[in-house]
């Protein structure tokens, strides 16, 4: 990893230096969580407390409140280290943060918050010299090397275990996809998430060169390309669809992009973008940050998500079964054991947990560890991890992802646990019950947000108050963009909500008879759903 370092990182929006911490100010550090609004200083932060032996939990800077604590206390921290950008979040939660003992720090020269220490001029005055072998004596390849949350049904995000090992494997993906150390890798995703830190990473331990933009540009995504002559692009599959909406430009092709790798690419966006870029190799990812297994479409075929041989089915056993949708669970036949579902078939991927292959699951969190491990799967006493995805795989071993089951869902390249999103907005004084679920749009990536309430008796429908709350404690990929008003939300025998029917309505006012509103931004409002906005969206006059 040492070789890249030096010519590692061009980063852009930032002039910031790599820090070097030793073991006069960091050694003692149990558990360290970082939170930036940008994603530069992410990388700049991991390699030195990866070199001491620190765990770093990767946080959301979207995050605030009850879920900024939630994370925090989850995975044990002892010291946050953030920016004063985050200032106002930070002060939010410091209170809370004192009585748990968690030391809070800015990486800035000054700090102007009361109780919150500036780290920066410390940093300055520590030692120039070698941080020693000492402090990694302890560390084995079982040993937590970082924390990554995700989002999954149960709402508040969870702290995915990654070990040292497991961070050892994922650096190789650039490794299997080519890059190498004369390639200039860009890469505009937050590294709060795994598949951005892990490009970062993979990039340095091959020597190659990284860009890092803390937030996607359109307008300046190419430009970037040819300034910095990229010739690796990460991505998901959102941020390519928003390159393939940007209007024309005469050199579109006009770069040096030879390969791109990352994860969510539709096949309808795929073909668009070779068509209008020029042909760049592609190679798509599946994988999940808590998983213990994925695939590379090393060959490019389009529309698949990965290609499995002969060496893949022996490195580790992968399974699709038969799920039942509306249950929400696998398949069983008379014996109780799954069912695997025929070659062209869709199903539920699950994989085998082994020694080889172990699940780490989420820090302090045993109940959701459980819900992801299906156990006498095909016989007495064997576990699966539970991927929680649908895919199919044809007979050329391609794979193809076809949805994700339960609650959860994607929007904007993010994961969005409808659980949360509704306990957010049961918070507010006017609503009494809420089911927040996603539904398609066409030309989009995953599934828009949107969310049927019941009224407290009595409360008119507050649209701008609506708005309010959800901008103040929600991130912006969370906020539903459809409320439907229902007189009473329909539940299963064991109290769950039912989703299957509103799902199938859709957002199109034809088949919703309930009060039906739409998120408008420039009005700051929900104002009422009409035939002309549907007409709108689909024709992507209006953005979402």
């Amino acid at each position: 990893m040492r070789q890249g370092l030096d010519r590692a990182c061009n980063i852009l929006d930032s002039d910031s230096k790599i820090p070097r911490l030793n073991s006069c100010h960091a050694g003692s550090i149990h558990s360290c969580v970082w939170a930036f609004d940008s994603s530069a200083p992410a990388g700049q932060i991991f390699l030195p407390l990866f070199l001491i032996g620190c765990p770093m939990a990767c946080v959301n800077y979207n995050l605030r409140l009850k879920s900024l604590i939630h994370v925090l206390k989850s995975c044990k921290a002892k010291t946050l280290l953030t920016t004063p950008d985050l200032k106002d979040a930070i002060e939010d939660v410091l209170p809370t943060l004192n009585e748990e003992g968690i030391r809070v720090f800015y990486l800035s020269d000054d700090s102007p918050t009361e109780g919150v220490e500036a780290l920066l001029k410390r940093i300055k005055l520590s030692s120039a010299e070698s941080v020693p072998f000492s402090l990694r004596a302890h560390v084995t390849p079982k040993s937590t090397c970082l924390y990554i949350f995700t989002s999954g049904t149960t709402g508040l995000p969870k702290a995915a275990v990654i070990s040292q090992k497991k961070i050892l494997m994922g650096l190789y993906l650039c490794h299997l996809i080519g890059v190498h150390n004369k390639d200039v890798v860009y890469i505009p995703l937050p590294l709060y998430h795994s598949a951005g830190l892990l490009g970062f990473l993979g990039t340095i331990n091959v020597g190659a060169t990284c860009v890092l933009r803390s937030k996607f540009s359109v307008s300046h995504y190419w430009d970037d390309c040819r300034r910095y002559r990229v010739t690796v692009i990460q991505y998901v599959g959102e941020l390519m669809r928003y390159l393939c909406n940007a209007p024309k430009r005469d050199n579109d092709r006009d770069h040096r992009v030879r390969a791109a790798f990352g994860n969510g690419l539709r096949t309808e966006i795929w073909n668009e973008f070779l068509n209008r870029f020029g042909p760049i190799k592609i190679y798509e990812v599946y994988g999940a940050t808590e998983g213990i297994g994925g695939f590379i479409n090393y060959v490019g075929k389009v529309g698949a998500v990965g290609k499995t041989n002969f060496f893949i089915k022996k490195l580790f056993n992968y399974k699709l079964v038969q799920y039942d949708v509306d249950a929400d669970q696998p398949v069983r036949d008379e014996k109780g054991f799954c069912i695997p579902v025929p070659t062209g078939q869709g199903g539920l991927m699950v994989i085998q947990i082994s020694k080889a292959f172990p699940f780490e699951g989420y820090a302090g969190d045993y109940q959701n560890t459980e819900k992801k491990i299906l156990r006498n799967v095909f016989k007495k006493g064997d576990s699966y991890f539970n991927t929680g995805d649908l895919l199919m795989e044809d007979h050329e071993g391609f794979i193809y992802f076809q949805d994700r089951v339960g609650d959860s869902f994607r929007w904007k390249g993010e994961n969005v646990a409808t659980n949360e999103v509704e306990m957010t907005l049961a918070s507010l004084d006017i609503i009494e019950e809420v089911n927040v679920y996603g539904v398609p749009v066409p030309g989009h990536e995953g599934k828009i947000g949107m969310a049927a309430i019941r009224l407290k008796d009595g409360c008119p429908f507050d649209g701008k108050k609506l708005f309010i709350h959800t901008k103040d404690y929600l991130p912006s990929y969370a906020i539903p963009r459809f409320i439907r008003i229902q007189e009473k939300l329909e539940i299963t025998g064991t109290f769950k909500q039912r989703k299957g029917q509103l799902v199938r309505d859709g957002f199109n006012p034809a088949n919703i008879k309930d009060p039906f509103f739409f998120l408008d931004d420039s009005e700051k409002n929900y104002i009422p759903m009409t035939e002309e906005i549907y007409c709108s969206i689909l024709e992507k006059k209006r953005k979402l």
